[in-house]
């Protein structure tokens, strides 16, 4: 690892796009031209370095993120391979909370795609700079021109063309591509295309791409008035000037270098990666991290040696069946042997030490003797730290922002395949539930089965098939079901009185409060919101903070368990209007019986109702098919929300219940003999 003064030479990325546009592919490219690995692992042969899981070489798949470093030009590149499949999601947001900056890349084919849209809002959530690269230009039907426009059109950002493949130009394929910074074309020989040729642009080539060059000037301009006057005079504007403009417009998060070619022809890939160096930033390029102090003070975290440590835990993951944890070096350094302190995701503060420290190479771990400021490790001998803790020298207690995971959606009823093996399951379960926040193990209210929740079938799949082969825990699984959600359709208000029996002895005071309260629906995707600000009786009382805090608590929870089948409440407005304290017998656990006893009456009077979730759904048929799909999606009650057509593909955009799309890849591919694809991502719950 480069020490602190040498930071400005790390670049620390993600490459994050939709299921099956290439991202793996150009990963190992990117290994291989940079000299940290022998040879290009393919895919689909199920050889490539970064899909080490068994179950992702299997299934041709990237499942969870896989980290490895790369050099180029001097530099370190650290690299984060991210799944693209929407049911991995949470890999991508964790992966992006400690990158400083990340390529996007996007099938030349099929330009923007539901997943692309779910990763560009990831990325703006953490305000990434980002460079595309539009892959698979040696397919039939692909336009990169086509692909910027669904840029602007779609992501409403700023394309910049640096490179533009050969065979957009001339209307036919050559393995090459225009630089329109250098004015060079590239050409790239050798087996693997890792010889690159490099030529002055013919003449009339450069004039067909005019356009292309006049674009790049007038964005770099924005950012270097200096540049102005020149792109506007037509004159030849100096390639370092045209390079420092645009590294200024891609770290303000306004400007998008495009990159053309084909990772899996070894087309284009030595370019972007001369782009990452160029235009993302290194981690000192960044703005500081905002850390919160336990009494709910502000700190900036400058990424660097200076004050006591700080690291942001960002994935917990099973390596040789023991428990590692990733963390991001942001304040300070780590080594072997010392004791870090955070604040769990219930308030608790907790105490560990960190055993040994470990440098990572997508399946391969190496031991360190030192953790710097910018470095991302795996950590062995946390037990209790999980994704999103702030690990914190002791006594230096601080909270980043914590990495958000989305509810699961979908669930299955297990149990172990064989009696004796119940308590096994139990521990694995454990266990891979510390490792994805976006699984959940509960207990059906009915009938009693333990279900597994995940986010999507293919989500859920690879987990059994995991447990099974890492922990030899074979597991019996039934239908998929459906995660539901409960609302309310119409207000209400309830009044209730709570009181224990008298004490026999008379030794313990008799528990009593009244609380009066609604509750409003909202509309969807509206959440919850609580407001506990009653009028209190009698007049001139007052509650106390840990009455006001237990009785929030418990409604939070009561809010947790609906009347109709104890799922959890979404989409309405609960507001604590009067409180009623008897002196010390109101105490706060008084309080929050009370308040649990109205919120039930009122829920019961509001007219309970199941929501289901809701998902936004892309279909891609070959257009003789359309008919058929249109038709299928209708009776699955589907709502079309908008059809396309690009040259003899139809794209049909839907809105559906999940409970219709179990089994949908099963029909589409019979609908379509086999030629149709669909993704869908969660959108909201809506009312059954």
């Amino acid at each position: 690892m480069k020490k602190l003064s040498r930071l400005s030479h790390v670049r620390n990325i993600g490459v994050a796009a939709h299921v099956d546009a290439g991202k793996t592919t150009l990963t190992e490219r990117i290994l291989f031209y940079t000299g940290a690995s022998y040879k290009i692992g393919e895919v689909h042969d199920g050889a490539a370095h970064m899909d080490y899981l068994a179950e992702e070489q299997r299934h041709g798949i990237t499942i969870t993120s896989a980290v490895t470093k790369a050099p180029w030009r001097d530099h370190l590149i650290q690299v984060v391979d991210t799944p693209g499949h929407v049911d991995f999601t949470i890999e991508v947001e964790r992966a992006m909370r400690v990158q400083d900056g990340c390529i996007l890349v996007l099938d030349a084919v099929r330009a923007v795609e539901p997943q692309t849209e779910t990763v560009w809002r990831q990325r703006a959530r953490f305000n990434l700079p980002a460079l595309f690269f539009v892959n698979k230009m040696d397919r039939p039907g692909a336009d990169y021109r086509a692909s910027l426009d669904a840029i602007r059109r779609r992501l409403k950002a700023e394309p910049v063309p640096i490179t533009v493949p050969l065979g957009e130009a001339q209307g036919g394929a050559d393995h090459a591509v225009v630089h329109l910074i250098d004015r060079t074309l590239l050409r790239f020989q050798g087996e693997q295309g890792e010889l690159v040729v490099t030529e002055p642009c013919p003449a009339d080539l450069w004039a067909r791409l005019a356009a292309d060059r006049e674009a790049l000037g007038l964005a770099a301009a924005e950012w270097d008035e200096r540049l102005t006057e020149q792109v506007l005079a037509g004159e030849d504007p100096d390639p370092g000037a045209l390079r420092a403009a645009i590294r200024r417009g891609t770290l303000a998060g306004r400007l998008f270098p495009c990159y053309g070619g084909s990772a899996l022809r070894n087309l284009g890939v030595q370019p972007l990666l001369d782009g990452v160096i160029d235009f993302l930033p290194a981690p000192l390029d960044r703005p500081p991290a905002l850390g919160r102090h336990p009494d709910g003070s502000l700190e900036e975290v400058v990424l660097g040696g200076e004050g006591p440590l700080v690291a942001l835990a960002f994935k917990v993951q099973l390596w040789d069946g023991r428990r590692h944890v990733f963390a991001r070096i942001y304040r300070n350094t780590l080594k072997p042997g010392d004791t870090v302190e955070f604040i769990g995701p219930d308030g608790q503060t907790r105490r560990e030490q960190a055993a040994r420290l470990f440098d990572v190479d997508a399946g391969k771990k190496t031991k360190l003797d030192q953790a710097e400021p910018g470095q991302i490790v795996l950590i062995a001998g946390l037990r209790f730290a999980t994704t999103g803790d702030t690990l914190c020298a002791p006594g230096h207690l601080l909270g980043l922002e914590r990495i958000e995971a989305r509810a699961p959606v979908l669930g299955l009823a297990i149990e172990a395949a064989a009696g004796t093996e119940e308590e096994k399951l139990l521990e694995v379960l454990d266990k891979v539930t510390q490792e994805d926040p976006t699984l959940a193990v509960e207990e059906d209210p009915e009938t009693g089965q333990r279900l597994l929740r995940g986010m999507g079938e293919l989500h859920l799949q690879m987990v059994l098939e995991r447990m099974a082969r890492e922990f030899g825990v074979t597991v019996r699984s039934g239908r998929p079901a459906v995660a539901v959600r409960e609302t309310i359709r119409r207000s209400a208000a309830a009044d209730a009185f709570f009181t224990t029996p008298p004490s026999p002895d008379g030794k313990h005071p008799d528990l009593m409060a009244r609380v009066a309260l609604a509750v409003e629906p909202l509309a969807r995707g509206a959440g919850v919101r609580i407001t506990v600000d009653p009028r209190v009786l009698p007049e001139g009382a007052l509650l106390s903070d840990e009455q006001r805090r237990v009785m929030e608590a418990g409604l939070r929870g009561g809010l947790e368990s609906g009347p109709l089948q104890g799922a959890a409440l979404l989409d309405l407005a609960l507001k604590v209007r009067e409180v009623e304290v008897f002196g010390p017998n109101s105490t706060p656990e008084a309080l929050a019986a009370a308040a649990g006893r109205a919120l039930r009456q009122a829920l019961d009077a509001a007219q309970p109702a199941l929501m289901q979730p809701v998902m936004a759904l892309e279909v891609i048929v070959p257009q003789v098919n359309l008919g058929a799909v249109l038709g299928d999606l209708q009776s699955r009650t589907a709502m079309i929300t908008d059809t396309g057509s690009r040259g003899e593909t139809a794209e049909v955009r839907a809105e559906a219940p999940l409970a219709a799309l179990l089994g949908y890849t099963t029909t589409l591919r019979s609908l379509t003999q086999g030629r149709g694809q669909f993704s869908m991502e969660f959108l909201r719950f809506d009312l059954a």
